[in-house]
């Protein structure tokens, strides 16, 4: 890799600001800039779950931006520290991964990466590589680097603590093996979410600890799901996998509202904040929102699978919904399902959209509901948590949102 800097320490500053919520501590991250010498960036992700969805890629995007500038980007998969479980955020102990689930879910993590990342410039390490080979011994003087009390600063351990719910000692080693992965690689860099926060600032403290020059912490905020207001999550069924098919991929960002949309340009397209700011500028001056969206749209299923299958799902998009047939105005309505969803009835009486379950099996069986464009035959169909475009006949339609 080139040890010329492709852009000046500004020019790369105001593109790495772009979307972040915090920069601990700026002013190093500069220094370290103008060195024109390339840094290692580093960010960690646990496979628990086999597949990645956007709300992930919010990180990988902020990694491509250090990769476009010269920098040396790893991808660090927690093998290790997935057989822990993150507690971060929990309000009880998680129940850790077995070793098969672990190396399961990893090997996905490799191949979805690279839709993204550019897979000549990437390393990708296991941080079982320098923890499996640490005995107890090791681990007891790293546990010595670190306090109880400096751990019940952290929220979610506080609450835990003072509610008197039960806190495992193991909770207490994620953040010392997320923070001792930082001495092992030597990053100048880490990369995190807002929730993760107190792991990447232990990180910092163990480097100072080990005679390290202390990493430069750069948090990104959580992307919403398409519900607008919990962050995208697989469990909460208000997610875009980054495997879902163009289809339902393009579907799925066409149903978010105009609100959100601006949040997702910021943190998930790779346009030059130029061309948003210009979008925003021609929807002040009479554009239609839903227009934009479809470019969003199609930048997304673009990257994760191509253009001509990104431009195939716009069509078939625009034929679902015959070219104009949803309002500008559409209300959007939030309802209240339990973990298997809500049924359709329920979703359309609650929604207003008819004014009972009685109507609502009614028109179910005149062919005159559809869901996303897709006409509802069964009058039993529950829809999981998540967002939807519902229509009922020719002129009644809601954006809902199941959660």
């Amino acid at each position: 890799m080139s040890e010329e800097p492709i852009a000046s320490a500004k020019e790369q500053m105001e593109e790495l600001k772009r979307g972040a919520d915090e920069i601990l501590i700026e002013s190093e991250l500069v220094e370290r800039l103008e060195t024109g010498k390339p840094l290692k960036i580093k960010a960690g992700f646990d496979p628990t779950a086999p597949d990645l969805h956007l709300g992930h890629t919010v990180l990988i995007n902020k990694m491509r931006q250090f990769q476009e500038f010269g920098h040396e980007v790893i991808f660090l998969i927690g093998d290790f520290t997935g057989m822990i479980g993150d507690p971060t955020g929990k309000n009880a102990t998680r129940p850790p991964l077995t070793r098969e689930e672990v190396i399961d879910n990893a090997r996905t993590y490799e191949k979805q990466i690279f839709k993204i990342l550019d897979p000549e410039r990437t390393l990708v390490m296991f941080n079982s590589s320098w923890m499996g080979a640490m005995d107890a011994a090791g681990l007891i003087q790293l546990a010595a680097r670190h306090t109880v009390a400096r751990m019940l600063e952290r929220d979610d351990f506080n609450k835990r603590y003072a509610a008197g719910q039960p806190i495992a000692i193991h909770e207490f080693l994620y953040p010392l093996v997320q923070g001792y992965d930082s001495v092992a690689m030597s990053a100048d860099v880490e990369l995190g979410g807002t929730d993760q926060k107190f792991n990447l600032l232990v990180g910092r403290q163990l480097q100072q600890s080990y005679g390290q020059a202390p990493q430069i912490v750069l948090t990104m905020p959580l992307l919403e799901g398409l519900d607008g207001v919990q962050k995208m999550s697989k469990s909460l069924g208000n997610y875009i996998g980054i495997t879902d098919s163009p289809r339902d991929m393009f579907g799925k960002l066409m149903s978010i509202s105009d609100e959100l949309m601006w949040r997702y340009f910021e943190l998930l397209s790779f346009r030059p904040a130029a061309d948003i700011a210009s979008l925003q500028r021609q929807i002040g001056e009479g554009r239609n929102p839903r227009d934009v969206k479809f470019e969003l749209a199609g930048e997304i299923v673009g990257r994760f699978h191509d253009a001509a299958a990104a431009t195939a799902a716009e069509e078939e998009f625009i034929a679902r919904f015959r070219s104009g047939a949803l309002p500008e105005d559409m209300p959007e309505v939030a309802l209240d399902g339990d973990d298997g969803g809500l049924g359709i009835a329920a979703v359309l009486s609650q929604a207003r959209l008819t004014a009972s379950n009685s109507e609502s099996f009614r028109m179910i069986g005149q062919g005159a509901v559809r869901v996303d464009g897709e006409r509802v035959d069964d009058r039993g169909m529950v829809l999981a948590p998540g967002a939807y475009v519902v229509q009922v006949g020719k002129r009644r339609f809601a954006r809902v949102r199941v959660n």
